[in-house]
């Protein structure tokens, strides 16, 4: 089991940085691959980043590719997710997510069995 907890969103502008923390509890915390995902309103939630158990492996959105970066710290249990030239569009409820399978990255929400209660990020044009 495994419990997960965001924080660091906020109210930005469009052009600024923010960066994103997941804390995780549970002891095997680099045993599990972590992604993040989010949800604008009015739409679905859609994956955004993944990275495999040491952090040497990452995927991400098109849309965000170039712009966001996921990283780990499995000393600290924690994943970050920095964003950077934050656009409008980004404006949604940011979700971490972990799944027992450490070494392949999936894009897929059904592949995680473990989420965050989500964080809000909304970035002003």
């Amino acid at each position: 089991q495994v419990q997960l907890v965001e924080s660091g969103g906020k109210l930005v502008q469009a052009g600024d940085s923010l960066r994103l923390s997941c804390a995780a509890s549970g002891r095997t915390f680099s045993s599990y691959r972590m992604g993040w995902f989010r949800q604008a309103p009015g739409k679905e939630r859609e994956f955004v980043a993944a990275v495999n158990w040491n952090g040497v492996s990452t995927y991400y959105a098109t849309s965000v590719k170039g712009r966001f970066t996921i990283s780990r710290d499995n000393a600290k249990n924690t994943v970050y997710l920095q964003m950077n030239n934050l656009k409008p569009e980004d404006t949604a409820v940011y979700y971490c997510a972990a799944d027992p399978t450490p070494w392949i990255l999936s894009t897929l929400q059904f592949k995680y069995d473990y989420w965050g209660q989500g964080i809000q990020v909304t970035v002003s044009s």
